[in-house]
């Protein structure tokens, strides 16, 4: 069993070293921080099901580190949540597929809201629909999953919260978040603690 854990990390250490890095990445950071915080607009991330949770990761760690941002879910969006979006608002949308239904839909009726929303895409797929239509596809180089069935979300979603780091990343560069400010979204814990400690 220790061989076979050695060979699941491996395996989607390879998978995130083979993630394709372009240009797209400054794009889509650029894009963020005009909207966000040259616009006052706000980062909104979407996605279904396992998909669904890293967006819902990456918009709460883009809010703790200076760049407002909520999760919309999908199927929740036909249901009245929809008005969340603003005008200057950017859509991150996750699907590994690029075609999941939900997503579609999402995109349309966000569009016939505000028309020439900006939005983002993390895809395994250059060919959907999706990639194809968004101003930004972020590709995750469409690893193969480690699940031994090959179907369940385990490398897909790897790679997917690794591209999210790295959006973040980049932007709390840009922005040059500090230890100060980041106190002042993180009140409770450790890292709270933490962050307050290294401001003083």
């Amino acid at each position: 069993m220790i061989d076979k854990v050695h060979e699941i990390f491996q395996h989607e250490a390879k998978a995130i070293q083979n993630i394709p890095v372009t240009k797209n990445f400054e794009n889509a950071v650029n894009l963020i921080y005009r909207q966000v915080h040259g616009k006052g607009g706000k980062l909104v991330s979407s996605g279904m099901g396992k998909a669904g949770e890293i967006a819902k990761n990456i918009s709460t760690t883009f809010s703790s580190t200076g760049t407002p941002a909520v999760f919309l879910h999908p199927s929740d969006s036909q249901h009245g949540d929809l008005g969340v979006i603003q005008p200057n608002d950017v859509l991150l949308l996750v699907s590994n597929s690029g075609k999941t239904r939900e997503i579609l839909e999402l995109v349309e009726l966000a569009e016939r809201l505000y028309s020439g929303l900006s939005t983002i895409i993390i895809t395994s797929n250059a060919d959907s629909q999706l990639a194809k239509t968004v101003d930004v596809c972020l590709l995750t180089g469409n690893p193969q999953e480690v699940c031994p069935l090959g179907l369940s979300p385990t490398t897909s979603t790897t790679v997917m919260t690794v591209i999210g780091d790295a959006l973040i990343v980049l932007m709390m560069e840009k922005i040059g978040f500090t230890n100060e400010e980041y106190a002042k979204r993180h009140h409770g814990g450790y890292l709270g603690s933490k962050s307050r400690q290294q401001s003083n």
